[in-house]
């Protein structure tokens, strides 16, 4: 049986997709820790999508 959660404390129903969810973010998270590859500094990645974003808003006009 699932035990609901107040609305205003969970955006989840039950503790069931709680617990659920908060298996699958951890996973994710060890996920990206465990992964091989070389990080990619944070003000680099901004730098890319504000030139891509850029790129679009010119191509829309």
């Amino acid at each position: 049986m699932s035990t609901p959660l107040d609305p205003i404390v969970s955006e989840f129903e039950t503790q069931e997709q709680a617990d659920s969810y908060q298996r699958w973010f951890c996973e994710r998270v060890q996920a990206s820790l465990d992964d091989p590859r070389p990080s990619i500094p944070h003000d680099d990645v901004m730098g890319e999508m504000r030139e891509l974003i850029a790129k679009r808003r010119n191509a829309a006009s």
